[in-house]
C-alpha cells in the first residue's frame, strides 16, 4: 500500500539526495530538499533553518553532512530528530554508514525516536567514481589513493534510492534495517579496469601512503577538515571490515543489486571519464 507523504530530502543537492528528489518525482510524491539552497533553506550547522524546512513534513530522509563518523554528529542528528517528530514527521529513513562504529550511534537516535524508522547502511557508492573528487582525478589517467588489495562490494547511488523511496513511500518497510551492497567484492584497481574498459581508456591505479595522500589534498585546496575526514574513512573504515556481500537490495527491492560494470558503461556513455 502507498501512503501520501510529504517529503524533506536532506543534503538534497548531494550523491543520493538528488537520486532520492528524482526518485519521489518520478512516484509522484510531494517532496522538499533540505539544502542551503532549498526552499526554505536548511543548513545542518544553523538550527534556526530547522523547523521552517520541517513544516507540513510527514516524512524524512535523513543524511548527515558532512559525514556521521564526524565527531558529534550523533548529538546533531538526535537534535534533529527530535525537532522533526515534534513538527510532526512520522517516518523517518536514515542513509548510515556501514561498518562504521560512530554511525550506529546515530542509528539508535533514529530507532528510538518513537516514529516509523528505516535505516540504509551503505559504504562505498559507485558514483564516486563519477560524481566527486575522484573523477576529477580519473580525467587525468590516473586515480592515485591509499588503498591497497581491499575488497569493496561498491553500491549504486540508484539502489539506494530506490531503497529511500519505497521506506518513504510505502508500507512494509518500517523497522527495517538494509544493509546494502552491490552483486560483487572490487578493489579499487578492479573499478578503475572495469572504467577503462568502458571508456576504451588505459586509467592506471596508484597507491599512496595516507600522509602523501593528505599532502596530494591539501595541494589541491581541500579544507583540513576534509582531509581529516578523507583520511579517516580510508585508513579506518577500509580495512576489509565491509568485505562481504548481503541481501539489502533484495529484500527491499526484490530484484537483485545493479553491477558496477553496467554503471561505468553508462556513466562512459555520458562522457563523464572523458580528457578535458
Amino acid at each position: 500500500m502507498t501512503t501520501t507523504t510529504s517529503t524533506l530530502v536532506l543534503t538534497g543537492t548531494g550523491k543520493i539526495g538528488g537520486h532520492v528528489l528524482r526518485g519521489l518525482a518520478a512516484a509522484g510524491a510531494s517532496a522538499r530538499s533540505g539544502s542551503r539552497s532549498g526552499h526554505p533553506p536548511f543548513d545542518w550547522d544553523d538550527e534556526d533553518t530547522w523547523t521552517p524546512a520541517l513544516e507540513g513534513i510527514t516524512s524524512v530522509y535523513i543524511a548527515y553532512y558532512p559525514d556521521l563518523a564526524v565527531p558529534g554528529a550523533a548529538e546533531v542528528v538526535e537534535k534533529f530528530t527530535e525537532t522533526a517528530v515534534a513538527a510532526g514527521a512520522q517516518r523517518l529513513v536514515l542513509l548510515s554508514g556501514r561498518g562504521e562504529r560512530e554511525a550506529e550511534r546515530s542509528e539508535q537516535v533514529v530507532q528510538k525516536s518513537g516514529v516509523e524508522w528505516t535505516i540504509l547502511r551503505s559504504s562505498w557508492f559507485s558514483q564516486n567514481f563519477s560524481e566527486s573528487f575522484m573523477a576529477d582525478a580519473l580525467r587525468t589517467g590516473t586515480l592515485t589513493l591509499p588503498v591497497g588489495d581491499v575488497l569493496e562490494p561498491f553500491v549504486d547511488a540508484d539502489d539506494l534510492a530506490d531503497i529511500a523511496v519505497a521506506a518513504l513511500t510505502e508500507d512494509g518497510h518500517a523497522g527495517e534495517l538494509y544493509e546494502v551492497t552491490g552483486p560483487c567484492l572490487m578493489s579499487f584497481a578492479d573499478a578503475v579496469g572495469a572504467i577503462s574498459e568502458a571508456t576504451g581508456r588505459d586509467f592506471r591505479y596508484v597507491t599512496t601512503t595516507s600522509a602523501d595522500y593528505a599532502s596530494l589534498l591539501a595541494a589541491a585546496g581541500l579544507a583540513p577538515d576534509a582531509i581529516g575526514l578523507l583520511t579517516y574513512l580510508f585508513e579506518d573504515v577500509l580495512d576489509g571490515r565491509n568485505a562481504y556481500l548481503t541481501d539489502g537490495v533484495e529484500r527491499a527491492l526484490g530484484r537483485a543489486p545493479k553491477d558496477f560494470a553496467d554503471y561505468a558503461r553508462a556513466a562512459a556513455a555520458a562522457g563523464v571519464w572523458k580528457e578535458r
